[in-house]
Order: C-alpha cells, then sequence, then structure tokens
C-alpha cells in the first residue's frame, strides 16, 4: 500500500466532503479540524462500549466494525474501504455508546475528523446524503443477509463486491456472510 502525503490525504477527503454537498468554506473550516493519521493492522480506533467522537475517511487500507460477544464470540457489522466515511451512525444520531467496534484490519491512511461538525446547521446537506447513503446500504444488506443462501451471499460479493474478495481473509468474509469459515471454503471449493 502507497501512504499519501498528508496533504494529499486531506485534498481526498475535502473533495469527498464537496461531493457530499458541503460549501467550499465549510470545507476549509473541516480540514482545518481534520487530522490525518495512520493506523496499523489491529489498532482499534474506537471501543465498544466507548462514547464516539471521531468519524474517519479512508484514503488507503480497510476498516472495520466489530461485534465481541460474552462468550468471546466476534461478528463482523461491516468493512469500510477506500473512499468511504466510517463512523456509526447509530451511535451518532442517539449519543449512546458504541456497540461495536472500529478497528484497522488492514494498515490504513486516514482522515480523523470530530463527529460534532456533522450536527452543524452548515453540514446539513452532508448528513442527510451520510444517512440516505446509509438507508440504502441497509436495505441491501438486510436483503442481502435475509433473503439469500450463503452461496449467493457469496456469489454477490464475488460479482459486485469483488474488491471484498480479494482483500478480506475467508475468516472475515465468512464472518460477513454468516457462516463458518469451513463452511465457506467447502463453498469456494464446489463453485471452483
Amino acid at each position: 500500500m502507497t501512504q499519501r502525503p498528508a496533504n494529499d490525504a486531506l485534498s481526498v477527503f475535502a473533495e469527498r466532503l464537496a461531493q457530499l454537498g458541503l460549501a467550499d468554506n465549510e470545507c476549509c473550516e473541516a480540514l482545518s479540524q481534520a487530522k490525518c493519521i495512520r493506523a496499523p493492522r489491529g489498532e482499534i480506533l474506537l471501543h465498544q462500549g466507548a462514547c464516539q467522537e471521531h468519524g474517519y475517511f479512508i484514503v488507503d487500507g480497510i476498516l472495520g466494525a466489530q461485534y465481541y460477544g460474552d462468550c468471546g464470540g466476534l461478528f463482523s457489522k461491516e468493512f469500510y474501504f477506500e473512499g468511504e466515511l466510517c463512523l456509526l451512525y447509530h451511535s451518532l444520531l442517539t449519543g449512546d455508546a458504541a456497540p461495536y467496534q472500529l478497528e484497522a484490519v488492514t494498515d490504513a491512511t486516514l482522515v480523523r475528523f470530530p463527529l460534532a461538525q456533522l450536527k452543524q446547521a452548515s453540514w446539513q446537506a452532508v448528513l442527510i446524503a451520510l444517512l440516505s447513503q446509509q438507508l440504502l446500504y441497509k436495505e441491501e444488506k438486510e436483503a442481502f443477509l435475509l433473503l439469500k443462501r450463503p452461496e449467493e451471499r457469496y456469489l454477490y460479493l464475488v460479482n459486485h463486491r469483488p474488491m471484498w474478495v480479494e482483500r478480506l481473509s475467508n475468516v472475515q468474509l465468512a464472518r460477513y456472510i454468516g457462516i463458518t469459515p469451513v463452511s465457506l471454503s467447502r463453498l469456494k471449493a464446489r463453485l471452483a
């Protein structure tokens, strides 16, 4: 993975905010409060049960929202890739503690920004765009998990999200699809 200079990372972040509807003067203000950071693989950006104060724009790398159960179970809620904003919407809207942990799945270059910005009136277009995007995504994911068999879920990822299949491990894919890694290996062998 090529590490981008901080100025390049912030420029990419500003472009994404502009695409979401943030005015130029507000983009400048956002950049003054944003910080480019590196997160090595495995670094925890937000602990499960903590209050979320920052969102992350992913310049390079992959982040994951994971749930660690009381009995040691690990469930993958979501993966976030380059060009995406990573934040927990429920926590943003309610102020509740984070039910998931945000962590770096790979080494990552991120732009960290204060979530309080999304509550400002001048950011309403950005917030509405993000919430609309998230609602559509949640509907698609519900259909993905409820209406498809594991084989169909895997094939959907192969056809519609090939980057996931290429860059996530079998264990990570299996957790997301809702099957065991052994079942995923058998499924892949049967399809090969």
